[in-house]
């Protein structure tokens, strides 16, 4: 039986031989704080992708968002072009404003389910902001709504 709690090292191969063996991420992933992307949506964060866009053929995508300590939002009112988008603020907070639901500072254990084409932007965030965002489809489009 393989063992529940690997060590740091044991979590490094499986992550080597899950990419080396399915050329993506498998069901179990073991994502370093080397996983964090700099070439998302918003300069003002940084993406860790969870893999769901791979294993789901780009039904579903999630990551972790958190901010870039000292860059703040400057994104103008927009929309997503999808089915579906959850958010789960995982430490630090974020003021956010959403057409016709008004301003909300989420917290940590804060959730917002956005309807599909709802208007918003973002206005401030802390500095160790983290979230998980999940989103279908994977990849969708953004549009400038002001």
């Amino acid at each position: 039986m393989p063992d529940l709690f690997p060590t740091t090292g044991e979590a490094e191969e499986d992550k080597l031989k899950d990419a080396t063996t399915t050329g993506g991420p498998g069901i179990v992933n073991h994502l370093g704080p080397d996983s964090f992307q700099k070439d998302g949506l918003r300069p003002f964060f940084e993406y860790r992708p969870l893999g769901l866009k791979e294993l789901t053929g780009g039904k579903v995508g999630a990551h972790v968002i958190r901010a870039v300590p000292g860059q703040h939002p400057d994104a103008p009112r927009h929309s997503h072009a999808l089915e579906f988008q959850f958010v789960y603020v995982l430490k630090g907070w974020a003021i956010f404003e959403y057409e016709g639901y008004g301003q909300h500072k989420l917290v940590a254990g804060s959730t917002v389910y956005q309807p599909p084409g709802v208007k918003h932007k973002e206005i401030d965030h802390s500095d160790d902001l983290e979230l998980i965002e999940i989103t279908m489809p994977a990849d969708f489009e953004t549009t400038v709504v002001e």
